[in-house]
């Protein structure tokens, strides 16, 4: 199982970094490692001082697939989910500054918050879902998929023609605006939908 990410896929989100807008979906891989444990805290790892929460829609796939073109990509996945893709973000612009991979910033152990899975039926339009973070009580990041700039379908049809899609595969299809710094004792809160996704404590 592999878990495939896609970053920068929102518009307001590569502005409040001063990104460049990519051509095409930018892709990178976290490990399986990078899963952390159900009902456990994240623990913030002794290497950053500046860890961010970036929410994302997940989506897992159920059948082997490559080279699958984007009107077929609906059928390789019934379950949608919501998760956190966790981002050393003083490592990762060190390593952007140096020309070097994020894996370090982005793949390491914990970093990925999968939460609970929901049967895509649930959602009817699946290019128009909302979805939210809340820190603590408050919400600080709100969007919904139509403002991906490339859809789900898209996604998978892109991600295919590089790497086959098997059972289990997991794409996290980029986070909105809003991102920003974890603390100890932080509680952090997903909804997709209004359906509750996720729950997880800082420590």
């Amino acid at each position: 199982m592999k878990i495939i990410c896609i970053g920068r896929n929102y518009a307001a989100h590569i502005d409040e970094l001063d990104n460049a807008r990519p051509d095409e979906p930018l892709i990178f891989i976290k490990p399986d490692t990078s899963i952390a444990q159900s009902n456990l805290p994240f623990f913030i790892p002794e290497f950053s001082n500046e860890v961010h929460y970036e929410v994302e829609v997940l989506v897992k796939i159920n059948r082997i697939g490559k080279h699958i073109q984007s009107k077929f990509a609906h059928k390789y996945y019934s379950e949608i989910g919501l998760g956190i893709d966790f981002t050393a973000r003083d490592l990762q612009q060190k390593l952007k500054v140096n020309g070097l991979p994020w894996e370090k910033a982005k793949a390491f152990d914990g970093s990925a918050i999968v939460g609970k899975w929901f049967d895509k039926s649930v959602f009817g339009d699946l290019t128009s879902i909302s979805f939210s973070l809340h820190k603590n009580g408050f919400a600080m990041q709100e969007s919904n998929t139509r403002l991906m700039l490339w859809s789900i379908d898209e996604i998978i049809a892109h991600v295919s023609q590089y790497f086959t899609l098997k059972i289990g595969d997991i794409l996290f299809t980029g986070t909105p605006a809003g991102v920003g710094p974890v603390s100890k004792n932080d509680s952090l809160e997903g909804f997709l939908d209004g359906h509750k996704a996720f729950s997880v404590t800082v420590k």
